[in-house]
């Protein structure tokens, strides 16, 4: 049957119940399954009736930044995951009541402490594996694209010779790109030319340091742009 009508109480007392011993709709992490779920409720579960639901919610709310980057069928439609009818009451408030056999009684006190001490232990092996599967992926390097001008002394200056001291500097996280000669006025010409970096490798402020010490070509250079990839 899956999740049905999750901005109802019989909805939100089906996902209650699923995920009691459950930190994630499906599997040991976090998939495009809890995104189809977390999405149909509209708005956090009340803590005071729903708690395991709640705490289910407040989990998944921390990776909203990284919804579109999780695994799963992000096709697939939040009724296609959760349990079959047999496996849970809808509402058990509204349960028909029963009469009590003297079977049923027991006899030793409530199984609630091994039951919640269970699910505690299964919540902290699924976190832990999925914790180490976080921490064996490599993020991708921070980088930004820059658009820096290169001045020259004046309309003498040779500006092969000045593109081509601009593009001898070779840095680990530093590729140089497209260029062009704009002018300034009075004959001369100043080099405008696109870069992309590496946040953690290169510092501009070291690159234009280093690059102001071609002094035969170059008088100064400023940063026309800057944006991150």
């Amino acid at each position: 049957m899956g999740f049905t009508d999750l901005v109802s109480e019989a909805g939100l007392t089906m996902l209650n119940g699923w995920t009691k011993t459950r930190s994630y709709i499906v599997g040991y992490g976090p998939s495009q399954a809890d995104v189809k779920v977390f999405e149909a409720i509209k708005s956090e579960p009340a803590v005071e009736n729903y708690p395991h639901a709640y705490r289910w919610y407040k989990h998944i709310a921390s990776f909203q930044p990284e919804f579109a980057s999780l695994p799963g069928d992000s096709s697939a439609a939040y009724t296609a995951y959760g349990p079959d009818a047999s496996e849970l009451t809808v509402n058990p408030a509204k349960a028909p009541e029963t009469a009590e056999d003297d079977d049923d009684v027991d006899l030793f006190g409530s199984s609630d402490e091994e039951e919640d001490a269970e699910a505690e232990r299964i919540k902290a092996e699924r976190l832990a594996e999925y914790k180490k599967k976080k921490e064996g992926k490599t993020k991708p390097a921070a980088k930004s694209i820059v658009t820096m001008e290169v001045k020259p002394w004046d309309d003498e200056t040779d500006m092969k010779e000045l593109e081509a001291s601009v593009r001898s500097v070779d840095k680990d996280g530093l590729v140089w790109g497209a260029s062009k000669l704009v002018a300034i006025g009075y004959g001369i010409k100043k080099l405008q030319v696109n870069l992309v970096i590496e946040d953690e490798k290169v510092s501009l402020d070291d690159l234009q340091a280093e690059l102001e010490e071609f002094e035969d070509y170059i008088q100064s250079t400023d940063i026309l742009a800057m944006q991150k990839l």
